[in-house]
């Protein structure tokens, strides 16, 4: 672990001695609530401080006695992977009155509690804003009535909050996700793929609906994710005459040899008159129009149940921390804050310019203002919609630009989940742009032998949730070949190239930058998205895959942990895929709660490894049953998982036993998830569109051809931060470790003292990159897509 230094700041200069935290839930459940609870519990109690649970949110704390209860570690064991909430949530009409503001402000007075996290939708924390705000005047009250002493009133001065936002709707303003919003997406494109068999066996159109009472994100991006037909959202209520054009468009895709049709509603569509628009209107306007047979699916609270997927463990667990430090540093001049999501960092917003901002949206609604409604969603929302318009409806061919420019496209390196739904992307933008596109097979081995034709819009329908790469996906390196390339490219005349891979991926398009010098048809415009389960490509925080992999190894520790269930005493060691890189283990050991990861990145030694077995012989002791170690397949060439296994079993012995398991290539595989979906098709749209702007720029009309040979005609769309930015590959270069192809610098290894620290360990967290109070209208740059959080 990096040493302190004067650039730094850590928190052990944020001392919680002293200080009472009480942690509650409200309003409606959302997965990854128990995760930020758990989170908030050990975050204090680590700097000193007590916490509490407030037990049936608002209501309990108005009702006091046992429903306020005081925290300790061990109280929050085992609920990282429980849906919804624990210590229980529920609607409280008293805590909307004066007198019970009152009552709730006299139970937390005499457990000294001052300090609030509140984790709900807009109306919890609305209501806990309030609070805060009359609280001197109800202290005052207390003292008039003879409840408190006097001086309670200097001693309890002020009451501090930070929310955060728990909602599977994420409706709420100024986050990129709420807690629960990616477990809710999980749920539907889980019924989705299933339906999807049976509707496909029967020649069946299904009608959809989601949640989404005031917000149409569930139904945008589950349409996006799984390519549906069509989707209606309140935001954006579709043009008149919508009923006729619908119908068209699912009687072109029968003719089209599409056996299917998916039609996704939110419960709260409506239609331009602000009249509902529901399930049994548009079925029965579907088989009376084109007599298809057609079936209704309400998921209802499906969405809300089942674990929470490893994108909201992380997320909750990462916010509950911020939350515990933006308490430590609130002063009595400081607003309520809210804790965020933006692209890939959290921030710290005013609580109710965030509000007003999420009731701007249903005013702008309500008056019809729906362009200005999408806009005010925010940016990932719009570029969501944007997206899923560009990509489901096909232009006529007479509507179709001309550029007459051949784009090929293909995947190379290992197979990551989410390729396909690139690569669908990629050809349908292509085509919109007025591209001819072309598919490769089997990477550069394929392209050297001429695996190269021509692919349409009809080609790739239905692969946003295949697994695998469809293409074929070799991890062979142009420059072998590279002759043969060349005289592929002149003889199919390809324009630009869109590669989709990992490491190899990153190296082939160094080679083919460097064969520019010899080969004029690598003067084109050629650009790069990283897609790797390793996420070790450099110039890119997330890689396509990546997800989908943490969710298959958060998904199995959980069910090898529930295998100990009824054994008393047992640490699991777990190998995770990664080559050099241990973005998996160490991801995923936090959303696993894992007691240790170790990683090539932090090398560790056996007085590490006791210290370790110490520390979970310690736990061992109290109540906790069971251990989870995870360990990156290269971390250390000695250290093996055997011998580790076999330190702990010997070591461990009489305390515990330990077992061992080599995850392998099933994080490899299956269905990606819903992030890796979205991610995929966004980026590879931003890319298409790039490549079309740079064919424009670098297209000679003298010549009659593309000659493009700049750095910048070279690049790696990656996420940096909070944006999506395209970055020559050669300027990468000087950030890359070559020999173990990892990036030099890692952001997620900030991540790690989290993952020690929900672990019980004495460790050092540097707070300087934490996040810091922002208005809502500065909390995006401009060239931010925020495309990371869906």
């Amino acid at each position: 672990m990096a040493q302190p230094d004067s650039k730094k700041i850590f928190f052990e200069n944020l001392s919680g001695a002293g200080k009472a935290i009480a942690v509650l839930t409200s309003g409606g459940d959302a997965q990854g609530m128990n995760a930020a609870v758990r989170a908030v519990v050990r975050m204090g109690l680590y700097v000193g401080a007590k916490v509490y649970f407030i037990h049936e949110g608002y209501q309990g704390m108005v009702d006091g006695g046992d429903n306020i209860r005081e925290a300790t570690w061990e109280s929050v064991s085992s609920m990282l992977q429980v849906g919804g909430t624990v210590i229980g949530s529920a609607r409280c009409k008293e805590f909307r009155t004066h007198e019970g503001r009152l009552k709730a402000a006299h139970n937390l007075v005499q457990r000294g509690i001052t300090n609030l996290c509140v984790i709900g939708g807009d109306g919890s924390l609305t209501g806990a804003n309030l609070f805060r705000e009359e609280w001197s005047g109800l202290l005052t009250e207390l003292v008039e009535q003879g409840l408190i002493e006097e001086d309670a009133i200097q001693k309890y001065s002020a009451l501090h909050i930070v929310g955060m936002v728990g909602s599977i709707d994420n409706d709420f303003c100024g986050t990129d996700m709420t807690i629960g919003t990616d477990s809710a997406l999980h749920r539907i494109i889980e019924v989705v793929d299933a339906i999807m068999t049976t509707a496909q066996s029967h020649q069946r159109t299904f009608v959809l609906e989601v949640m989404g009472r005031h917000c149409g994100y569930l139904a945008l991006v589950s349409a996006l994710a799984c390519g549906a037909d069509w989707v209606l959202i309140p935001e954006m209520p579709p043009e008149d005459g919508w009923e006729e054009k619908m119908c068209q468009k699912l009687s072109a895709n029968r003719a089209g040899m599409k056996r299917l049709n998916i039609i996704i509603v939110a419960e709260g569509a409506i239609d331009h008159s602000n009249k509902p628009i529901t399930t049994d209107y548009i079925k029965n306007l579907v088989v009376k129009c084109l007599g298809f047979d057609t079936r209704v699916t309400i998921l209802g609270h499906v969405q809300r149940g089942g674990t929470p997927s490893a994108f909201d463990r992380i997320l909750a667990s990462r916010m509950g921390v911020e939350a515990v430090l933006a308490l430590l540093e609130t002063t009595a001049n400081t607003p309520a804050c809210v804790v965020s999501l933006c692209g890939n960092q959290s921030v710290r917003l005013p609580l109710m310019e965030c509000v007003q901002m999420t009731q701007e949206v249903q005013k702008a609604m309500d008056q019809k203002r729906f362009e200005e409604a999408v806009k005010l969603r925010g940016r990932s929302f719009e570029n969501n919609l944007k997206t899923y318009k560009l990509l489901a409806h096909r232009k006529p061919e007479t509507e179709l630009p001309t550029s007459n420019f051949n784009v090929a496209v293909l995947n190379v390196g290992a197979p990551a989940a989410g390729m396909n739904a690139a690569v669908r992307s990629a050809v349908r933008v292509g085509i919109s742009e007025g591209h001819k596109m072309f598919a490769v097979s089997d990477g550069f081995e394929g392209f050297c032998k001429g695996q190269i034709k021509e692919i349409k819009w009809a080609d790739v329908g239905g692969w946003t949730g295949q697994g695998g790469s469809l293409l074929g996906t070799k991890r062979t390196l142009p420059a072998k070949h590279v002759d043969k390339i060349a005289e592929q490219m002149r003889m199919h005349n390809i324009n630009a190239l869109l590669v989709i891979g990992g490491f190899e991926a990153f190296e082939s398009l160094l080679q083919l930058y460097e064969a520019r010098a010899t080969y004029e048809e690598f003067c084109i415009p050629m650009c790069m998205l990283p897609a790797t389960i390793s996420n070790n490509v450099p110039g890119t925080d997330l890689s396509i895959g990546a997800d989908t992999a943490l969710n298959a190894i958060v998904e199995t520790c959980d069910r090898i942990k529930q295998s100990a269930s009824g054994t008393k005493r047992r640490v699991f060691i777990i190998e995770t895929m990664g080559g050099y890189c241990g973005y998996l283990a160490s991801v995923g050991g936090l959303a696993a709660g894992a007691d240790a990861a170790y990683i090539f990145e932090e090398p560790f030694d056996i007085r590490d490894l006791q210290a370790n077995v110490e520390h979970l012989t310690e736990k061992m002791k109290t109540s906790i049953q069971r251990g989870l170690v995870l360990r990156n397949e290269n971390c250390n060439d000695n250290y093996t998982t055997d011998f580790i296994y076999q330190l702990y079993s010997e070591e461990g012995r009489g305390v515990f036993d330990s077992r061992k398991n080599v995850l392998g290539h099933m994080q490899q595989g299956g269905a990606p998830s819903p992030f890796d979906r979205n991610f995929g098709t966004k980026i590879s749209a931003k890319a298409m569109q790039w490549i079309t702007k740079k064919l424009t720029e670098t297209f000679r009309q003298g010549a009659g051809r593309v000659f493009a040979n700049t750095e910048d005609s070279c690049c790696l769309l990656g996420m940096r931060r909070r944006a999506l930015v395209f970055q020559p590959v050669v300027q990468l270069k000087g950030e890359t470790d070559f020999v173990h192809r990892i990036p030099k610098e890692q952001w997620w290894l900030k991540l790690r003292p989290l993952m020690k620290i929900l672990a019980k360990y004495k460790t050092s967290y540097d707070v300087s990159d934490s996040g810091q109070l922002e208005h809502v209208v500065r909390n995006r740059p401009k060239e931010s897509d925020a495309s990371v959080a869906m």
